[in-house]
């Protein structure tokens, strides 16, 4: 099989279509584009979700092992608690790089907010190189769930497509670059530190979102096919309105990339009925956001016409191919 997530027809097929909901504390089964699972345990709700970190190396690997699993909690419009990390190791691995991953965990940890409660620590010859898998436990009160976005919702995307592509090749394959100016790929790899998604989670929670969805494998045509396509909706984009920093711009040309379907952690989709209002008020925060597209009642397409294919490998997975 290819790299890179399952296509969702064998995501239906082989995996979701067979779990079921039987306990009635689960508020519902998982589903394409849905990265969280709701708990009723008779007071506040309680949010899961889990993801592996499978393409970073040591440098960038702790810091995105805690930010895609809180991003994912703030997309349900959650505030993230704790996180549960296993990390397995390869048999070349040695005590300081584990110490490093070690720390940046703690680091990522701090920022963001969370406490890192338990986990699971291996060296192992099933992997080649280092791999995370983390959970993050989150928690919303009821009143605060998402209702849902309805057709005529504006698409709103905040800071910049290809934050973490950019950042995961920059420090963790500098020599694919070696045609760029050293100061680029420094500010590319300095993006690691725009990963965060909760801050704008927070307060699009708090300022009419409908829906949200935080813009990772894929990028974002595949983020905003998730959040149409989980709705039960389609969705128009405006390419062009796309916020890319020039550094991804340069790396992305170099390498024959595709910006809008680059990995790009740091970045949120968000659907209101208001974008205008909603940038507004992201803004005041000091977050760069702008309105990107529409959902509609049906149909994946551009602005131009032409179609959304669903998400498939990410572009990052290509440098592995090359």
């Amino acid at each position: 099989m290819r790299l890179g997530k399952l296509s969702n027809e064998q995501l239906e097929a082989l995996v979701l279509s067979k779990f079921k909901k039987t306990r009635p504390e689960s508020l519902g089964a998982p589903q394409i584009g849905e990265d969280c699972a709701a708990l009723d345990f008779q007071g506040d709700l309680i949010e899961l979700s889990t993801d592996p970190i499978t393409s970073a190396r040591i440098n960038t690997i702790g810091a995105l092992t805690v930010h895609v699993s809180c991003n994912d909690a703030a997309a349900a419009g959650a505030d993230p608690v704790a996180l549960m990390v296993t990390l397995l190791a390869p048999p070349s691995a040695t005590e300081a790089e584990i110490g490093r991953i070690a720390d940046d965990l703690a680091a990522a940890a701090k920022n963001a907010g969370v406490d890192i409660v338990g986990g699971h620590t291996e060296v192992t010859d099933a992997v080649t190189r280092y791999v995370t898998n983390t959970t993050v436990i989150a928690r919303i009160a009821r009143d605060r769930i998402l209702p849902g976005p309805s057709a005529g919702d504006e698409i709103v995307m905040t800071k910049w497509a290809g934050l973490e592509g950019s950042a995961i090749i920059a420090s963790d394959y500098p020599e694919r670059l070696s045609a760029l100016a050293p100061e680029t790929i420094r500010r590319a790899c300095d993006f690691s530190s725009l990963l965060s998604v909760v801050p704008e989670g927070r307060i699009a929670a708090k300022n009419g979102a409908t829906a949200m969805h935080d813009v990772t494998e894929g990028g974002v045509f595949g983020a905003a096919w998730e959040l149409a396509y989980c709705h039960g909706l389609g969705v128009v984009l405006d390419h062009t309105k796309v916020p890319v920093k020039p550094e991804t711009t340069e790396i992305c040309n170099l390498l024959s990339l595709d910006v809008h379907r680059l990995i790009s952690s740091g970045s949120m989709l968000l659907a209101c009925p208001d974008g205008k209002a909603m940038c507004a008020a992201l803004a005041q925060a000091g977050i760069p956001a702008a309105v990107i597209g529409q959902l509609v009642d049906s149909g994946m397409h551009l602005a131009d016409g032409r179609e959304i294919s669903p998400p498939e490998a990410d572009e990052l997975y290509r440098l592995f191919q090359g």
